[in-house]
């Protein structure tokens, strides 16, 4: 494998109307790649979906193998993961961008109901966690998750979620015969996704375990301790509209790191204010950005 995979063809594994089943060449190069000389001890899929991984093991030769699903009764929130393994493949949906409840029956801890994105994250983390935990020393999660976008914003669920373990390799896979593909976007701007992210996660030691998550914090930028005054005038005049009085820029700027250090900070912004050019004086104290975002 490298660090970029495509499959044009998904292959005959599984059932190819299951919505979101992944192509069969993923988790057969990924059994290959970590076990060219002989099988996995015993391979595990969570989210099989569709049948594809177990169609894959039958191909392999690969007899130890457990396939798990809601939609043949098995709950990855509360039930166990019954064997170790040197191998888990996994392939949970996608936020809420498609619905498995037609397959389940309208399970409750169906991870693609549509419930917060904060709340699926949560989730997601409990069944990582429970996959590394169940992993034989020296074995492997093999991890498929794609992005996501909803109402204009932008969610990547492998920065959002916690990673357990040590990261083996981290692969780009092009996705093909997507929906997005036949679709015209009135918005030239858009960038359609169009690849999803294959993550292999190892286990190094019996206990210790590294876990990285990502926190997400707000931050005024007036209170960063190197933002220049180009910068602070910029967003105080975006701020009020691009024009405004002078008085009212101070009022925006003041109390920021870089006033609190200078006590001729209003000499100083009316100096920056005449030395760019992005910045021009309307009339007698009134200043403009000269470049708008629209304008």
């Amino acid at each position: 494998m490298k660090s970029i995979i495509s499959y044009p063809d998904r292959g005959s594994w599984g059932d190819a109307l299951y919505r979101g089943n992944t192509s069969g060449h993923v988790i057969k190069d990924v059994i290959q790649q970590f076990f060219p000389s002989q099988p996995p001890k015993q391979f595990i899929e969570v989210f099989s979906g569709g049948g594809t991984g177990e169609d894959v093991a039958a191909d392999l030769g690969v007899k130890n193998s457990i396939h798990l699903d809601l939609n043949s009764g098995w709950n990855v929130l509360t039930d166990e993961i019954p064997f170790g393994s040197d191998l888990i493949f996994s392939h949970p949906p996608y936020w809420n961008i498609i619905s498995y409840q037609r397959y389940n029956g309208g399970h409750p801890d169906d991870l693609s109901l549509n419930m917060s994105y904060e709340e699926f994250i949560s989730k997601l983390d409990q069944v990582n966690a429970k996959i590394y935990q169940s992993l034989l020393n020296g074995g492997r999660h093999a991890f498929l998750v794609g992005d996501v976008r909803r109402k204009g914003a932008y969610y990547s669920i492998i920065k959002d979620m916690t990673w357990f373990g040590s990261l083996e390799a981290h692969i780009i896979k092009a996705q093909h015969n997507t929906l997005s593909d036949n679709k015209q976007y009135s918005n030239n701007n858009f960038i359609p996704i169009s690849h999803e992210h294959l993550l292999v996660f190892k286990k190094d030691k019996v206990w210790i375990l590294p876990i990285k998550s990502t926190v997400t914090k707000y931050f005024d930028l007036r209170q960063f301790n190197n933002i220049t005054w180009r910068d602070l005038i910029q967003g105080a005049l975006e701020w009020l509209g691009g024009k405004a009085e002078l008085t009212e820029i101070y009022k925006v700027i003041e109390g920021s790191k870089r006033t609190l250090k200078n006590s001729h900070w209003k000499d100083k912004i009316r100096q920056t204010l005449q030395l760019h050019d992005n910045f021009w004086s309307s009339s007698r104290g009134v200043w403009e950005l000269k470049f708008k975002i629209g304008g």
